[in-house]
């Protein structure tokens, strides 16, 4: 046996490999290295200082998620692009790790990222109810779309328009099962099976999936949809009930990280809040009046009068002070209200129309609560 051999000893590196002793082998390390690679084998992760966030690497995600951190002024510094590392200066305890989507949930698992951004299908797929995983602004504004079941206009499907119809075609037995192609390997099955679709097989596709029913390969496809043209294009249809999820990019994180590390929790606070602050002042302007009145209980009593005027908590009246024949006046007050867009040109008119005048309008870039309530909420499921 190896073991036997007088003329062979363990290489160190690789246990159940034996080398010559006779040939040369030299081996520098510290003993820092060694602890590391024990620590590794072992299953643990090495303590670090430094908080991680993993991006995406690459698409319009990865665009996306720059401009809104730049946006809530955490811009991204990336020297090299060709490196996966970069900073955030704001942050200075902070790593950025660029990472494809699906590897961000996974490290998060792992325990190698703290943070992370990413689309909610991702999230429900590669985490797979995990509750180390927690979800800590599920709203970013961008990424829009859902995972849904999509099937063929024509033949046999031309008058299935729902799930419960599609369930109930006796072509589907064990022997024959409804062939769905799909890159979502744990949601489509999990679906599936909630929903009493018992004899379906799942496949996966090279290229785009929308061809699969066409080739005579699939019977439908399991998709992320946004707009549903490329579906109608290649004679596809969604039905009732096919949606499996809707999603967009939410900010994550592992659970265990920000209870065990103080660090980590104050620096997803941060985060929180200045990503909070923006997506609330988006598409929020302040409106600025001037209106004669004869005190400021008359003008707000005007001011509320009118629907589309009372703002976040109400409005916001001062008095305008000028100075006439030498003496101190206030004839007019200042009316400030915060409106969204949608409803902007109405509020002016409102404003004009009860004596306003030199109304100003400003977007907002920021709107901070006296406390987040996703903070509150992140408390809570973390039972801090």
């Amino acid at each position: 046996m190896l073991a036997s051999n007088p003329n062979l000893t363990k290489c160190p590196f690789f246990p159940t490999r034996y080398v010559p002793i006779s040939r040369s082998f030299h081996i520098t390390c510290s003993v820092s290295q060694l602890q590391s690679a024990a620590e590794v084998v072992n299953g643990r992760v090495p303590e670090r200082n430094e908080i991680r966030l993993g991006l995406p690497s690459k698409g319009r995600m990865a665009a996306d998620t720059l401009d809104l951190l730049k946006d809530c002024q955490l811009s991204v510094k990336h020297v090299n692009p060709r490196q996966y590392v970069a900073q955030i200066p704001q942050l200075s305890d902070l790593e950025v790790w660029f990472q494809r989507p699906k590897d961000i949930v996974r490290k998060l698992l792992s325990g190698d990222l703290d943070l992370g951004i990413a689309g909610f299908d991702t999230v429900s797929e590669y985490g797979q109810g995990n509750e180390d995983l927690i979800i800590v602004h599920d709203a970013l504004d961008y990424g829009d779309c859902h995972l849904s079941l999509a099937i063929p206009k024509y033949g046999i499907f031309e008058n299935i328009n729902s799930l419960k119809d599609l369930a109930q075609m006796p072509q589907w037995t064990e022997e024959k099962p409804l062939r769905v192609a799909t890159g979502f390997t744990y949601l489509g099955p999990k679906f599936m099976k909630e929903n009493g679709l018992n004899h379906v097989s799942f496949s996966t596709a090279d290229g785009a999936l929308e061809a699969a029913p066409a080739m005579g390969i699939a019977d439908a496809i399991l998709d992320l949809v946004s707009s549903g043209t490329t579906l109608k294009e290649n004679n596809l249809k969604e039905i009732e009930g096919g949606v499996v999820l809707r999603s967009q990019a939410v900010l994550v994180a592992s659970k265990r990280s920000l209870i065990q590390r103080k660090s980590a929790l104050d620096t997803t606070h941060e985060i929180l809040e200045r990503l909070e602050a923006h997506l609330r002042a988006e598409g929020q302007f302040t409106v600025t009046a001037n209106m004669r009145g004869s005190s400021a209980d008359e003008v707000a009593e005007r001011v509320l009068s009118q629907p589309s005027l009372s703002g976040l908590q109400g409005p916001t009246i001062s008095p305008v002070f000028c100075k006439r024949d030498g003496q101190i006046s206030s004839d007019y007050y200042a009316i400030v209200i915060c409106v969204p867009k949608k409803a902007l040109y109405n509020s002016v008119q409102q404003l004009r129309a009860i004596g306003g005048s030199g109304v100003l309008v400003s977007p907002l870039t920021y709107i901070f609560d006296e406390e987040t309530p996703r903070w509150r909420e992140l408390l809570l499921a973390l039972g801090l």
